[in-house]
């Protein structure tokens, strides 16, 4: 019997789409339009009120008339005073102090001509009898290479002593030279004799010989340290230390002081060659120490002094445009004893007539252009104004104003 299978399904079928009136939809859409047009028309209103009462501003830029005011005074900078005197016309200054040593090799540029007799010690045997032998300075003594050497001093060879019935030598070692220079002389150790003695018994029996080889003999040129190297070496090295310790003085007085060229003063406090002038060598060496003292002031202590001696000169009505301040100066006498500095200043500024602007601008509010003109031609010491309103609906100045100051 056939089997029987049960359908089973796990599928949920699809429900039906519910139709949408035609009418219905268009509503929808009026009224989305609506709304936002309505929005629109908010944003509108609001941005027209607030472009009416917050954008409204004015610009008045007026140009006063200056003039350009020049002064000449000499005045001090001077140590131990810490703060501007005006009335004596002084300004502080500080004093700044920087020490340098170095030291360095240089080449000797010498030469010459050196010429070394070799020397050396020969022991002298005495085998010719008991007694003494006695030896003039500058006994020749001739080595088995042929040599010639001489003795240094006067000497007395000690006489022989008989031992088991042999004569046993005496001997004395005294110093020779060699009778020239050269390198030649320089001979290992071997046995010499005394020409003075040939012909003679004692010329076998009276001899030297040396045990270690002469040494010293030279002939060729030298190096050798001139004055003139020490001179050059001296004031290249005292440059270079000198410009270092520029370079450390700039360093510590920093960009708020001023350094004048004559307000510096150098001293050598060490100059020190490792040989002397004629000494013999290839190179030496050379040290050197330096100090620099200097007298410096603040910039800004110049500006206050001309600032305000200019401030002085005129009156309450007009005021100075700071960044037309300029200054020159420069040193007259400088005295390190003292610590001060006389200095020659000039300098000039521009001035106008002071404008009271927040009494302007309260004279300004709700007035026209025009009116406003005729307000400033009544202001004195105006050179000419330009006036802007914004936006370009606005007729009459708003409350908010801005007043700027044009200095030609």
């Amino acid at each position: 019997m056939p089997k029987r299978f049960k359908k089973i399904l796990d599928i949920y079928p699809p429900k039906k789409i519910e139709e949408i009136p035609f009418e219905k939809v268009a509503g929808w859409q009026k009224s989305k339009l609506k709304k936002g047009l309505i929005f629109l028309l908010f944003l509108l209103i609001f941005a027209g009120s607030f472009s009416y009462f917050k954008l409204p501003r004015a610009e008045i830029l007026i140009w006063p008339e200056t003039e350009i005011l020049s002064f000449k005074e000499k005045i001090i900078a001077q140590t131990k005073i810490f703060q501007l005197d005006f009335s004596n016309k002084i300004i502080p200054a500080r004093i700044f102090e920087v020490e340098e040593e170095e030291s360095q090799e240089f080449p000797s540029t010498g030469r010459f001509l050196k010429e070394e007799q070799a020397k050396g010690t020969i022991r002298v045997f005495n085998a010719y009898s008991t007694s003494s032998q006695v030896l003039v300075q500058n006994t020749r003594f001739i080595s088995a290479e042929g040599k010639l050497f001489r003795s240094l001093e006067r000497v007395m060879i000690p006489g022989g002593k008989y031992e088991g019935g042999k004569l046993a030598p005496g001997f004395l070692d005294i110093k020779v030279i060699a009778a020239e220079a050269g390198e030649d002389y320089n001979i290992s150790p071997t046995t010499f004799s005394i020409p003075g003695f040939t012909g003679t018994p004692r010329y076998t029996a009276i001899y030297g010989k040396s045990f270690s080889p002469m040494e010293g003999g030279f002939k060729g040129e030298v190096s050798q340290v001139t004055k003139e190297d020490l001179e050059k070496a001296k004031n290249f090295l005292t440059d270079k230390i000198s410009a270092k310790a520029e370079d450390s003085l700039k360093n510590k007085i920093g960009q708020d002081f001023v350094l004048l060229e004559t307000a510096k003063k150098k001293e050598i406090l060490e100059v020190q060659p490792s040989v002397q002038a004629g000494t013999e060598a290839n190179s030496f060496n050379f040290q050197a120490k330096v100090k620099l003292k200097a007298i410096s002031f603040k910039k800004s202590d110049l500006e206050n002094f001309a600032r305000e001696f200019i401030i002085s000169q005129i009156s309450q009505e007009k005021e100075i445009q700071q960044e037309s301040l300029k200054i020159n100066f420069g040193s007259e006498s400088i005295d390190f004893d003292s610590e001060k500095i006389a200095l020659n200043l000039e300098f000039s500024a521009k001035v106008f007539r002071k404008i009271n602007e927040q009494q302007l601008k309260e004279s300004f509010k709700g007035k026209s252009l025009e009116e406003i003109k005729i307000i400033l031609v009544d202001q004195p010491s105006i050179q000419r104004t330009e006036i802007k309103f914004w936006p370009f609906w606005v007729k009459r100045a708003p409350g908010k104003m801005e007043i700027k100051l044009n200095i030609d």
